[in-house]
């Protein structure tokens, strides 16, 4: 059975490679608008399944509350972060800057995530519910997936 804690830190090393890649690539190439679309969509449908599937029902217990919290809390500065990116020049200056001090503040929450709330998560939900989460998570993100797809199809279409 699959996890919630395995599907997560799967994305996560997803993102970790997409990121490493991004960061070899320069100017306005093609492989770097194709690593950064591809970075773009999953992160965004990665999050948004990941509160629904996951925050939601760890902060549902007490003892989950204060770090699910937390974790849930750095995603807006992250989304900003990442919306700042998406509307740049790839070939500017000051792009790099900005990619580097995103890729920086992406690194740390999944990293807490992955050693700090994955045991707690272990602790609070039930033995059972970690494959019930995962599925949830799948069936999320795939809906995350879908309403992206169709912002960008119909900003193409303006």
């Amino acid at each position: 059975m699959t996890t919630i804690y395995d599907r997560l830190k799967s994305d996560h090393d997803t993102h970790r490679v997409l990121l490493a890649n991004l960061a070899e690539t320069s100017g306005d190439s093609r492989d770097r608008r194709k690593l950064w679309s591809s970075f773009y969509s999953d992160v965004g449908a990665h999050a948004a399944a990941e509160e629904e599937a996951f925050y939601a029902p760890l902060m549902e217990a007490s003892k989950g509350q204060p770090k699910a919290r937390h974790s849930v809390s750095e995603h807006p500065e992250r989304d900003e972060m990442i919306q700042d990116i998406e509307g740049m020049d790839f070939s500017s200056p000051g792009g790099l800057a900005r990619f580097k001090a995103m890729r920086k503040r992406y690194a740390h929450p999944i990293d807490e995530e992955e050693n700090k709330i994955f045991e707690t998560a272990r602790k609070v939900l039930s033995a059972d519910a970690p494959g019930d989460i995962a599925a949830t998570f799948d069936t999320c993100k795939k809906k995350e997936r879908s309403l992206v797809a169709k912002k960008a199809e119909a900003e193409r279409e303006e």
